[in-house]
């Protein structure tokens, strides 16, 4: 199963950003510091997110992120596929060539598999995310910590 960071950190990036778009754009440093992400990594990932129309950028002070479409418009399958990932249970990456240039004896299982995780995560909007209490509790928590993090930086 190839669900690498670079999918996981697209999908924490819009959930971030979809749980404190009520404050406005949202910026690069403060998802990095709030989900423990290189703020360098995580500006390619946004970049691709932009370029494939689930965010919008506002430019100066103040500027950051917003998503660029509706909660429930945006799918968990949307982000992933945004940042030329997939979810592929194959060892061949669905060319069917895995055994000698061949389709192997179980290549038809696992690209099945795939297509049900790609389903699943199509069924899954930010917005059910947002609306989980789990998810807002740790939200809440992170918050808090990276207030706390601010406010030590600054007494240094």
């Amino acid at each position: 199963m190839r669900l690498t960071t670079k999918g996981r950190y697209a999908v924490t990036a819009m959930l971030d950003i979809a749980l404190h778009a009520q404050d406005g754009p949202v910026s690069v440093q403060d998802i990095a510091r709030r989900q423990d992400i290189s703020s360098t990594y995580l500006e390619q990932i946004v970049g691709r997110l932009k370029r494939n129309g689930l965010l919008a950028s506002h430019r100066g002070p103040g500027g950051g992120y917003v998503l660029g479409r509706e909660l429930d418009a945006i799918s968990i399958s949307m982000v992933v596929a945004a940042v030329g990932e997939g979810v592929d249970a194959t060892r061949c990456g669905g060319r069917a060539d895995c055994q000698e240039g061949h389709m192997c004896l179980t290549h038809d299982l696992w690209m099945d598999l795939s297509d049900q995780i790609d389903t699943f995560l199509q069924g899954i909007s930010l917005l059910s995310l947002v609306q989980r209490q789990a998810v807002t509790r740790v939200a809440q928590r992170q918050d808090a910590e990276a207030q706390q993090d601010l406010i030590s930086a600054t007494q240094l």
